[in-house]
């Protein structure tokens, strides 16, 4: 049985760096530790928190119970078709690594996700996207260990009910799964997903007019390094607020007293606004309460400059939402749980 660690410390498993402690936690490095862990006398009575990376969680103090620490392992190439790759990794696996092992097995389509921190396992919780794309296009399956029957079970796309930001995992299913592996099917008729404006800005002036998936991939390096911060120098969970989306009447009332208002027209009629030019405008980026603070230079990104606790975060992101309200009579919704 995998031992437990008292008082373990936090601080290197959440992106904020916020120190705080754990009562227990114990790592789960092989699927068959997850079934100990949760028949474990010694801590079957106590709360439990299953974490990956960290990447988009707000832990405000001491966790009372036992932290799970996910160090699933593994990569490889499941099968292939005529016309696909099918590719799996276990939830362990670091995200950004896995897009770059697909590149160099010549697996390509999630290039576009590269340097998104968190782990494979955190990615379905999310539904993680950038630079227009999100997982779910390409997800295949994933295999989870059911905590409420004590099997292992898998799910399709249509079972994890994939939406903006959010999948089952985050409502009717919360708590319930850890995550074990997931695959993907990459399509071999590749084609380079460009159209995003700050990429194909940056693949502009690289002089690239048909970019390998390859360059993709640096290209949203570079700019994601150019515009967001690097959580091992700087804590973050990367973007703290969802885009909200508008009817139509909202966005044209808005969009005829604020000049220059960025939205984005959805397949439905509604605009998805951009948060970061709400938060801007509102004068917002850079602007700090106690140790936290809005990042310089991009204002989706939440900061700890150093000393902050997750309250600290809690009442920025509060303070910037009652502005939003105020302004412009939009929701801001947080990405990262709140624990």
């Amino acid at each position: 049985m995998s031992s437990l660690l008292n008082d373990y410390s936090l601080r290197a498993h959440n992106t904020f760096g916020f120190d705080v402690r754990a009562r227990f936690a114990r790592r789960i490095e092989h699927e068959t530790e997850v079934a100990e862990a949760l028949h474990d006398a010694r801590t079957a009575s106590l709360p439990r928190l299953v974490l990956g990376g960290g990447s988009n969680i707000v832990l405000t103090g001491d966790y009372p119970g036992v932290v799970w620490l996910v160090g699933l392992r593994g990569r490889r190439i499941v099968d292939e078709t005529h016309d696909t790759w099918c590719v799996e990794a276990a939830a362990g696996e670091n995200w950004h690594d896995f897009v770059a092992w697909c590149l160099a097995q010549g697996c390509f389509g999630l290039e576009n996700l590269a340097l998104i921190p968190g782990t494979v396992g955190a990615a379905p919780i999310q539904n993680i996207g950038a630079y227009g794309l999100e997982i779910a296009e390409y997800f295949e399956s994933l295999r989870a260990f059911d905590l409420a029957s004590g099997e292992i079970v898998e799910l399709d796309c249509a079972a994890c009910a994939f939406g903006y930001r959010d999948s089952v995992f985050k409502r009717a299913a919360r708590d319930r799964f850890v995550i074990l592996s997931v695959r993907f099917r990459l399509p071999k008729a590749w084609r380079a997903r460009a159209a995003y404006a700050d990429l194909a800005r940056s693949l502009a002036e690289r002089a690239i007019d048909e970019p390998t998936a390859q360059e993709i991939f640096e290209t949203v390096v570079a700019v994601r390094q150019i515009k967001l911060p690097d959580p091992a120098t700087l804590g973050n969970a990367g973007s703290f607020f969802k885009n909200p989306v508008v009817g139509a009447a909202q966005y044209a009332a808005l969009a005829a007293v604020e000049p220059g208002l960025v939205a984005y027209e959805q397949p439905d009629g509604s605009r998805k606004l951009a948060a970061a030019w709400l938060i801007d405008r509102c004068g917002w980026k850079g602007r700090a309460l106690s140790g936290a603070a809005v990042h310089d230079r991009q204002a989706l990104v939440l900061v700890n400059r150093g000393g902050a606790t997750g309250a600290d975060v809690l009442a920025l992101s509060q303070a910037i939402r009652d502005d939003i309200l105020a302004r412009f009579g939009v929701e801001l919704e947080a990405e990262p749980v709140v624990v």
